[in-house]
């Protein structure tokens, strides 16, 4: 048995490598730089942590991994220790006394992984300390995860991760692994670029979560449609429902917790004690959802989370895909839930307007956003779709809402072009532009008042769309707005508030001219099909779904006794076993510390440690 399986089998219980994971660990141990590409949910850590434990053996001293989020920090490191692994971290939750502990054992090779953030990395104090580690031959390795933060393409950009170059000017010969979970080629090869990893091998596992169902929803009322969401497929589940704004984000916790469900807010504008707060009640309690903006959920590691809303749409593919790969991280059933409207095309494709980027940076923002409306338009397969984006070639999957219920299409093209030629006829007789509800009244024979006012009843293009509907018409527009054939104008009153209107961009013409035809899915904002009801048994655990009568009442104590174990570590339940290895032992079920050797999960120090204890709630 090669060290690396050994370090597998030990330390984290596991009798195998999957996928790349082993390949990646003996070139790291040989010595070689890596960038991995590995889905949420995937193995990441192992990448760097069985490396780290086989080079320290073998006498090459600390790795030191770059986290970018405490919460993270402290629940790998919590983890580490429950699998007998010395394992520290430097942050600001330390005191000065117990920092200068840190460092006392980083210095005399007492810590075998040391999590630290890029801002600490780069101070002169901690790079002193790596000076001094690197002359004797001290660092084993470093590890950069979430290394997407240090691209300026990628959807978590931090400045301080450009810094992180110092690694292999400063300290050479000591192999990096930098690990991402999205990256599409451009973020690839601005990571390669800006961490100097020319020559690294890159390793790109299949970016595939089979049991993830991707369900995207046109918006009609999204917090109706999420409540309905939910109520049919994931009462009492745990999930992440992310919003656009912290405002948003506040009402909809309320309006989820006056409807019966456990939910919590999450955004940078709440007090630092709060947001710990609720974030430590969700890794630790079940069945909480968490109301969010993008300020949450980056190394979020809970394995039961069962399903991910949107009820605005993201900016990219590559947020979207970080944010759903945070369901179902145990490889069970998980849903991936997204409702989207034109007001989304329209705020998105504004503040990339309006940003002070240069115009080759809003072009490329511009090009990840016309990605992601093409997957909600999408009427083949979703997930073919998402894999293409990260160039992965698949088949249609059988598990997504256009797979299960094949959606009707239609041809817009005539709307498109009635669309176009009433915004071109409207400022044409007006001088002026107007917003999308003014332009869609005209089009399907409103007399508004307003459109009386300007006269807008006499052009020729009234009335011309009366067989449209308002969804199918707010459609077509979304389409013309992703793909460049109108544009937003901004127009500022006198009060100092502001509006955007409607006006045709460069992409209009060949619409006009019938040169591009467009398709799209008929309008529908429906729930997805309701899955079937899940068994008893399903309201504790996916993974007990299967387990008969006794088995699952073993399930039920064990959950119960883990909780207590986690609760006196200060830990997440799931650190201490994961609802899988908990099934498993229910199964058996053990009756002597043998009958535990090989579950996966149950490494070495943990049967040491909690063997005897798991026996006892077995036999009760």
């Amino acid at each position: 048995m090669s060290p690396a399986h050994s370090v597998l089998q030990d330390a984290f219980g596991y009798e195998q490598f999957r996928g790349p994971q082993e390949a990646i660990t003996q070139h790291v141990i040989a010595g070689g730089d890596a960038l991995v590409l590995m889905p949420t949910g995937g193995g990441k850590s192992l990448c760097y942590q069985v490396p780290a434990i086989v080079r320290q053996q073998q006498g090459h001293g600390v790795a030191i991994v770059v986290s970018p989020l405490i919460a993270l920090m402290h629940d790998q490191v919590g983890a580490l220790h429950e699998a007998g692994v010395s394992a520290a971290f430097l942050n600001s939750t330390l005191s000065f006394d117990e920092a200068m502990d840190v460092e006392r054992r980083l210095q005399t090779g007492g810590i075998t992984l040391l999590y630290v953030a890029p801002e600490r990395l780069n101070t002169p104090r901690f790079l002193g300390l790596l000076d001094g580690l690197y002359q004797h031959g001290g660092l084993s390795l470093f590890a950069i995860d979430e290394a997407h933060c240090v691209s300026q393409w990628g959807h978590d950009f931090r400045p301080e991760y450009r810094a992180l170059s110092v690694l292999h000017e400063r300290y050479a010969g000591v192999p990096r692994i930098a690990l991402t979970a999205t990256a599409d080629e451009l973020t690839r090869a601005d990571i390669v670029e800006r961490l100097q990893l020319e020559s690294a091998r890159l390793f790109i596992s299949s970016f595939d979560r089979p049991n993830i169902r991707y369900t995207i929803v046109e918006k009609k009322d999204a917090t109706a449609q999420l409540l309905r969401f939910i109520e049919r497929e994931h009462a009492g589940d745990a999930g992440v429902v992310y919003c656009q704004s912290r405002k948003r984000v506040e009402e909809l916790a309320a309006t989820l917790v006056g409807a019966g469900v456990n939910a919590l807010p999450y955004h940078a504008g709440l007090p630092q004690d709060v947001r710990q707060q609720n974030q430590d009640r969700f890794l630790r309690e079940e069945g909480i959802v968490m109301v969010a903006t993008i300020a949450f959920g980056m190394g979020i590691d809970k394995p039961d989370v069962r399903f991910v809303g949107h009820v605005d749409m993201p900016k990219n593919i590559e947020g979207y895909y970080q944010e759903t790969g945070r369901a179902g991280r145990d490889g069970l059933a998980a849903d991936a839930w997204m409702a989207y409207g034109l007001n989304d095309v329209v705020n998105q494709r504004r503040m990339i307007d309006e940003s002070p980027a240069g115009e080759e940076f809003k072009a490329a923002l511009r090009g990840k956003l016309d990605a992601l409306l093409g997957l909600a338009e999408a009427t083949d397969c979703r997930r073919v779709r998402l894999l293409a984006y990260f160039g992965e070639p698949s088949t249609p999957c059988g598990n997504c809402d256009n797979c299960i219920s094949p959606p009707a299409v239609w041809d817009a093209t005539d709307a498109a072009r009635k669309l176009l030629s009433t915004i071109y006829r409207v400022h044409a007789a007006s001088g002026i532009g107007f917003g999308t509800g003014h332009i869609m009244d005209i089009l399907r024979g409103k007399k508004t008042e307003k459109v009386e006012q300007f006269g807008h009843d006499r052009l020729s293009t009234f009335g011309l769309g009366a067989e449209f509907s308002e969804a199918q018409l707010r459609s077509v527009l979304r389409q013309l707005l992703a793909t460049g054939a109108v544009g937003l104008h901004k127009v500022m009153l006198e009060s100092g508030h502001s509006f955007d209107t409607l006006c045709l961009a460069d992409g209009s013409r060949a619409v006009l001219r019938g040169e591009v035809p467009v398709q799209l899915r008929e309008s529908t904002a429906a729930a997805p099909r309701e899955r079937k009801r899940r068994s008893p048994a399903g309201t504790l655990s996916p993974a007990a779904a299967n387990l008969d009568q006794d088995a699952q009442v073993r399930f039920i104590n064990l959950k119960a006794w883990r909780a207590e174990v986690a609760r006196e570590h200060g830990l997440p339940a799931y650190v201490i076993f994961h609802d899988a290895t908990l099934a498993a032992i229910a199964q058996q079920p053990p009756r002597t510390l043998d009958d535990l050797q090989g579950i996966s999960g149950m490494g070495a120090k943990k049967l040491e440690a909690y063997g005897a204890d798991v026996l006892r709630v077995c036999a009760q």
